[in-house]
């Protein structure tokens, strides 16, 4: 049996952050070999994150990554199942990294977290997915990466993260807002609209929202002959709710966004924006 050292353990401790106790198992079952007894470990951590893989994920946080032109970026959601891991170190180093990544990627749009498994992130060897499974190993938590976007712009992007990493948002413009792309990206972190604009509304949405809106005045007692009016009218209230451009601007309620990019002078407006808020992905 070859005599297994402190440093030994201690060198294996620094390349897994596996506990003490089960480095020097390790070490003992590859005989000293501590490349193999990284790669056993590494193994078992696959075991456990799949042991683990059930358990509830409704902790994370969300990770932004941008160029320095502003050109580029990503969000990226990983998930946990505590506060407490999504605020580790190591937790948080994986997720940024793997927001650079997507956000250096050309070929990446959105999806989910599942797209990204067989990835390698420059400089490393290890695919995200093993990444994962060693955090999972390493924080014994249940370690999911839920989704990601990616934003390649003609004009500007602004970010902006809110509640302790738990809801981002990325806001393409169609110029530099300067500064008032981040109070655009705030408001859709605080408004959480659905839509830029009425045309990008889904006919599905509409048409579903005017049923419940007839069904309801109809209810109220109001003639037939008028009740479609009605309804056109309850729309614009609608529209207001979930399209950026519309709601009243959370810094200014008195103007709305499109108002408020309008008189700014600079000529930005919106193309598209996407939030993440933790847990809503279910």
């Amino acid at each position: 049996m070859a005599d297994i050292t402190a440093s030994m353990v201690k060198e294996l401790r620094e390349r897994t952050g596996v506990g003490m106790m089960e480095c020097k198992k390790a070490l003992v079952e590859a005989g000293g070999d501590i490349d193999e007894a990284v790669k056993a470990l590494r193994k078992a951590g696959a075991a456990k994150a799949e042991k683990k893989a059930g358990r509830a994920t409704s902790e994370g946080r969300v990770f932004v990554a941008a160029s320095e032109d502003g050109k580029t970026g990503a969000l990226v959601e990983l998930a946990c199942e505590t506060d407490f891991v999504a605020r580790n170190e190591d937790f948080v180093s994986l997720g940024e990294a793997i927001a650079r990544h997507v956000a250096s990627s050309a070929d990446l749009g959105a999806g989910s977290g599942e797209d990204l498994q067989e990835q390698t992130i420059e400089g490393e060897s290890r695919t995200i997915g093993a990444m994962i499974q060693d955090c999972v190993q390493k924080l014994g938590e249940n370690t999911r990466l839920v989704r990601y976007a990616r934003f390649s712009a003609d004009g500007s992007l602004a970010s902006y993260v809110h509640a302790g990493d738990k809801i981002a948002v990325m806001v393409e413009l169609s110029g530099d807002a300067g500064d008032l792309g981040r109070d655009v990206a705030m408001h859709v972190a605080a408004a959480a609209p659905r839509f830029v604009r009425r045309d990008d509304v889904d006919a599905k949405v509409l048409e579903d929202e005017k049923e419940v809106l007839r069904a309801k005045t109809l209810a109220e007692g109001k003639p037939e002959q008028v009740v479609d009016k009605i309804v056109e009218g309850r729309m614009g209230k609608f529209f207001q709710e979930i399209c950026l451009l519309e709601q009243p601007f959370v810094k200014n309620p008195e103007l709305t966004v499109e108002k408020v990019l309008a008189e700014s002078g600079n000529g930005a407006t919106v193309v598209r924006f996407t939030r993440f808020a933790v847990g809503e992905e279910g």
